[in-house]
Order: structure tokens, then C-alpha cells, then sequence
């Protein structure tokens, strides 16, 4: 595993993309696959420099990268966080209804989804435990026709994002979703879902 380096990779993405790729392929089970792929989103999608413009950062804020897929769970009546990089620990397995806020949305219409300054968006629902992100892009995994997820890199400086971040991250994501299936993610997200989850039942905390 190479170190996650947020943005560090903006400029050069393809050998990072390769070796994304490669080390999903030798992953020994779906979510090892799928991390390495977030970890290359984080390395190759926003601006390094966002948070030192101004008004990217308000008082008492300060710059960090966050990464995941949020899954459909079995029962498809919820979004199960997969191999995140930045978020607490206490929200590992963190899972919430399927229609909520901006990742409902992606789910709904399955469509990539970017938001360049989270405050544009009076209906931006905080997800992360301990702040509100200020920029995200979504990209949904669609396998044979059908939805089962999305990639998500967010940051607390706004504008971190533009358009071009979200055509790398929807070639990731469509790599992310053939490392899952390759690795019989769906059997692995089940064994998860009962193990870790007891089937569902929880709820999205700290939600705005």
C-alpha cells in the first residue's frame, strides 16, 4: 500500500491509475481492492492549493481529504461505507437510508454528481461525523445495469473540486466496480452486512 498523499498526483494520474489498478488486482478480498482505488482518487482528483485561497476555509476550519465508497446494502434499503480513508473511526461500517441527502440523489438518478462549493447547496446533508466538507464529487458503480454504489472524495476547502476531477473519478469508479465484482464483492458485502451491521437497523447520526 503506497502512502495516500492527498492531490499529490493531480498533475501525473496515470502511473498512479496503473498501479492502482494492479495492486486492486492482487487484493486479497473486495474491500482491499476497492481501497487501493480510493486511495488513487484521493492522489488524483482536486486542487493541493485549495484550501490556501480565500474564503476556501471559514474560522476555526482547517484543510483535509476524505474517501469511500458508499455501497447499497443487501436489503438495498441503505448505503454501507466500504474502504474509507479520512473519516472517524467510530463511523467505520457507517451506513444511512438510501435517499439521503446528495448520495441519494447520485443513487437515485445514477449520475455523477459534483459539488464545487458544498454552501451553493442549502440541502447539503453532513454525513462525516466531526465536520461539514465544503467540496465533493460522486461517481456511481454501475455493473451489468445496475447500481451498486458510488465513489466519493469530499474536502473541507471549498472549490477543491472542478469538472475534470469528476471525469477521473468516474473511470475510477468504473474500475473500482470490476475490482469489486472480481474479488465476489456482493458475498463480502453480505458476510459484512449481518457481521458488522446485525443486518441494518441503524441510522445516520449528526445529519444537517
Amino acid at each position: 500500500m503506497t502512502e495516500v498523499v492527498p492531490a499529490s498526483l493531480t498533475d501525473h494520474p496515470w502511473e498512479e491509475v496503473a498501479r492502482a489498478a494492479q495492486a486492486a488486482a492482487n487484493a486479497p478480498d473486495a474491500e482491499a481492492a476497492i481501497r487501493e482505488i480510493v486511495h488513487a482518487a484521493l492522489r488524483i482528483t482536486g486542487d493541493a492549493t485549495a484550501h490556501e485561497r480565500p474564503g476556501a476555509l471559514k474560522p476555526g476550519e482547517r484543510h483535509f481529504r476524505v474517501g469511500g465508497v458508499f455501497m447499497v446494502s443487501p436489503d438495498a434499503t441503505s448505503h454501507l461505507l466500504l474502504a474509507e480513508w479520512g473519516f472517524p473511526a467510530e463511523q467505520h461500517r457507517l451506513f444511512y437510508p438510501l435517499n439521503t441527502g446528495h448520495p441519494g440523489w447520485v443513487w437515485k438518478n445514477e449520475k455523477p454528481l459534483i459539488l464545487e462549493n458544498t454552501d451553493d447547496h442549502g440541502d447539503f446533508k453532513q454525513i462525516l461525523k466531526t465536520a461539514r466538507m465544503g467540496s465533493a464529487i460522486y461517481a456511481p458503480m454501475i455493473w451489468e445495469g445496475v447500481f451498486i454504489g458510488h465513489l466519493i472524495t469530499a474536502a473541507q476547502a471549498r472549490n477543491t473540486f472542478t469538472p475534470p476531477d469528476l471525469v477521473r473519478l468516474q473511470a475510477l469508479a468504473a474500475l473500482a466496480t470490476a475490482a469489486y465484482m472480481a474479488k465476489d464483492g456482493p458475498n463480502f458485502l453480505a458476510q459484512i452486512w449481518q457481521d458488522d451491521c446485525g443486518g441494518g437497523g441503524g441510522e445516520l447520526t449528526n445529519s444537517t
